[in-house]
């Protein structure tokens, strides 16, 4: 009897993260990868079983969306085992204000997330090539679209709205919020350990390339530092962070920007990379002895701890943070000098702890406790559709195909 599994995808523009799970309530990992430089030259493609063994690693080009899972699809034939692929889900970054859950691909979802995806031009279009891409390999497999702004779909009125004139809200013009997916793994989590998420204030720092926070109380999210855009809010790994309108206005009406020069520079040049002048990534700025590399490294955790405090004002206090990400969840230098100068709120980090890589990294006596911990989108991804399609049994593919 064959195994039924979900594929998972997170597409971007020159990858395509994927993994394997047991089509369950609660699904386990069976193998997972990534296929990188997409349309490039040295292309890599690495796929690891459960216990993160390396079993296929090779180099090729791949010009398409469509010919990488393509080679995909050959790959997790050719793995041990039967395998029935009875469901894809993706991740698509913007949902827009209808989608407040996940949903079946249908082509009146993909017509409306077409039109949405200037909204977020660096996630949008790869999200829906991963998404073409089985419809043109796999036309049968029913596809789930998971949205990183559903999580966000009910924050309050006040946190939703923008100081705009109101006629603009007919256009979609809102605030959103974004990292869903993670968000609600870490929730999900906190309350497998044991935490009453229902009587805690809870702020949530996703920080990676991609970075935001979540004021999160009664189990819902109540305020989020980003907004319409992903470029909102914290500075990035390429993207600016929150912006004073005015020098947009200035580099448009003085400089003789375009609007594509503009979205390029906003969302493709500046950030960490665009500030140190060297690298996107913050490994590569804590090593570096660069004078500009430490400023961007402490601007990064200054306007961190900035947004971190101005969450607990949406949240009238604060019970716990947790760190996760790239960049949250891995280092520890970052999470300390985010934290430093936070006691007044009762964030004291205990040293050892958050050198050592546990989970719990506050010290006993704080009053707020700080947690490390590693999300898991594709996870997530894997529950919203087997929950989807319990509704309904799962199509065996060679129904499907009848």
């Amino acid at each position: 009897m064959p195994e039924r599994v979900i594929l998972t995808l997170n597409s971007g523009s020159s990858s395509l993260k994927f993994a394997l799970f047991t089509a369950s309530l609660q699904p386990k990992r069976l193998w997972s990868g990534e296929i990188d430089r997409i349309g490039l030259t040295g292309g890599h493609f690495q796929l690891s079983d459960a216990r993160s063994t390396v079993v296929v690693d090779e180099s090729g080009r791949l010009d398409s969306h469509e010919a990488a899972l393509t080679r995909l699809l050959m790959a997790i034939a050719s793995l041990p085992g039967s395998l029935d692929l009875v469901a894809v889900g993706h991740r698509v970054v913007h949902g827009g204000p209808e989608c407040d859950c996940p949903k079946d691909v249908t082509p009146a979802l993909l017509a409306r997330l077409r039109r949405l995806a200037h909204l977020a031009p660096l996630h949008m279009p790869p999200n829906l090539a991963g998404i073409d891409a089985v419809l043109a390999t796999r036309p049968e497999v029913p596809q789930v679209a998971c949205f990183d702004t559903s999580f966000h779909h009910d924050l309050p009125s006040l946190a939703r709205m923008t100081a705009l004139p109101r006629a603009y809200a007919k256009d979609g013009i809102r605030r959103y919020g974004f990292h869903g997916l993670s968000y609600e793994y870490i929730m999900e989590a906190l309350r497998d350990d044991g935490v009453d998420v229902d009587a805690e204030r809870i702020i949530v720092a996703h920080l990676g390339n991609g970075a935001s926070m979540a004021a999160i109380r009664n189990g819902n999210p109540v305020e989020t530092s980003m907004g319409f855009s992903t470029i909102a809010g914290l500075p990035m790994g390429t993207r600016t962070g929150d912006v004073d309108p005015g020098i947009l206005l200035f580099l448009m009406q003085e400089k003789g920007m375009s609007s594509d020069e503009m979205a390029t520079l906003l969302y493709e040049q500046s950030g960490l990379l665009g500030m140190s002048g060297l690298s996107r990534n913050m490994e590569d700025l804590l090593d570096s002895p660069k004078e500009a590399a430490a400023e961007t490294v402490a601007y990064f955790c200054y306007q961190a701890r900035l947004h971190l405090a101005r969450l607990t004002g949406a949240l009238g206090g604060l019970d716990r943070v947790v760190f996760t990400g790239g960049i949250g969840e891995n280092s520890d230098e970052i999470r300390s000098r985010i934290c430093v100068g936070l006691g007044y709120l009762g964030v004291n980090i205990d040293s050892v702890a958050n050198k050592s890589g546990w989970t719990k990294i506050s010290k006993p006596d704080s009053r707020v406790i700080v947690e490390a911990r590693a999300t898991d989108e594709e996870k997530m991804i894997a529950r919203h559709v087997a929950v989807k399609f319990l509704a309904k049994p799962m199509p065996q593919a060679s129904e499907v195909e009848a």
